[in-house]
């Protein structure tokens, strides 16, 4: 592997970041085309689609040291009411679509946020609709402080980030103070019925490796999770995700720098996994842009590839045939959906 200097400033932009993922590989590694080819899985194909999910934008109230989205307070990119509109037109039509996923950034900092969810609701009654919340939201402000409600009255299912169960690590990761304040948001969504195993109120957490290493197993995680959250502070919350953290972004920035690139690199093509990969999320998952373009998944949109469908690259350009034949954009960063017990967006994808 090419010697690679340990960069101070940050990744200039998305091409920046795949001139290294496709230059900077351990030697004797394959490539993860390479790797999908040698289990019969190149090139990577749509199952179906039944997972929409849109990134609302990259406006954030925190700014997470992990964050593959470089979200924050100064970030300008919001979805606009009519691209919404436009994904609302592919949603009422798409009935292989079970989940309408809601991210961001802070998708509850859009200015069309709860009409976007009610509108679905609207033209979807069915459909499940998760919103990433990233929990301190619902206390940055008091116009967000009854989103607990909102969510409770839309059927909505809440999947929040929370590192540890401990102030040290979750600050760490996430800032100063968002341990505490995430408790206590926790708390709302618990007495409105989140996380009670006797309403349909579905809560579920994510965790994120602090660290250059992989997440260690789910389940035990989430056993370990809900003894602590609930001995300390009494919290119920339904499953936990982890996550495994992808190579881009300010992520990979802290890899450069703490000099962690290459035995990272390592860890993740060493632990391929191809039932993992025959299961990774963009097989049954498209990721709509703020700006309404398509894309594979979350973390091809923070890299700007788009879906390889000419003339159909954007949510106004919606053709659902083109759409279920396109072959999946794929491209080093992936190993981290595809190590070990499989990383996805629902968390791990294989035992």
């Amino acid at each position: 592997m090419k010697t690679l200097k340990a960069q101070q400033h940050a990744l200039a932009n998305p091409d920046e970041e795949l001139h290294i993922l496709e230059t900077e590989l351990p030697s004797g590694f394959a490539s993860f085309s390479q790797r999908l080819e040698q289990v019969g899985l190149f090139p990577l194909m749509p199952t179906g689609l039944e997972i929409f999910q849109m990134n609302l934008g990259k406006m954030c109230n925190q700014v997470c040291k992990h964050c593959h989205v470089d979200a924050g307070p100064d970030r300008k990119e919001i979805m606009t009411k009519e691209t919404m509109m436009q994904c609302l037109e592919i949603i009422a039509v798409e009935k292989s679509i079970h989940t309408v996923d809601l991210t961001g950034g802070a998708p509850e900092m859009n200015s069309e946020f709860r009409w976007l969810v009610s509108e679905i609701r609207k033209v979807r009654p069915e459909v499940k609709i998760i919103v990433r919340c990233n929990l301190t939201i619902i206390l940055a402000n008091p116009r967000f402080h009854d989103l607990p409600e909102f969510f409770k009255e839309n059927r909505v299912e809440v999947v929040s980030s929370l590192p540890y169960f401990t102030a040290l690590k979750t600050d760490a990761q996430r800032g100063q103070g968002v341990f505490e304040k995430s408790i206590e948001a926790l708390k709302m969504l618990n007495s409105v019925g989140y996380g009670n195993d006797h309403t349909d109120l579905i809560i579920n957490l994510v965790y994120n490796p602090s660290g250059a290493f992989l997440p260690g197993s789910q389940n035990e995680l989430e056993a370990e999770f809900k003894k602590k959250l609930w001995e300390r502070y009494q919290i119920r919350f339904n499953s936990l995700f982890t996550i495994t953290n992808l190579p881009i972004s300010r992520f990979l920035e802290y890899l450069l720098r703490s000099g962690n690139y290459e035995n990272y690199m390592e860890k993740l093509i060493s632990a391929f996994n191809p039932v993992a990969a025959e299961g990774v999320m963009c097989r049954n998952t498209l990721s709509i842009g703020w700006d309404g373009y398509l894309f594979d998944c979350d973390f091809n949109q923070m890299l700007n590839l788009k879906v390889e469908v000419k003339n159909h690259q954007h949510i106004s350009n919606w053709n659902s045939s083109a759409v279920s034949q396109r072959a999946i954009v794929v491209n080093n960063h992936c190993f981290g959906c595809t190590a070990g017990a499989g990383s996805s967006c629902g968390g791990a994808t294989a035992g």
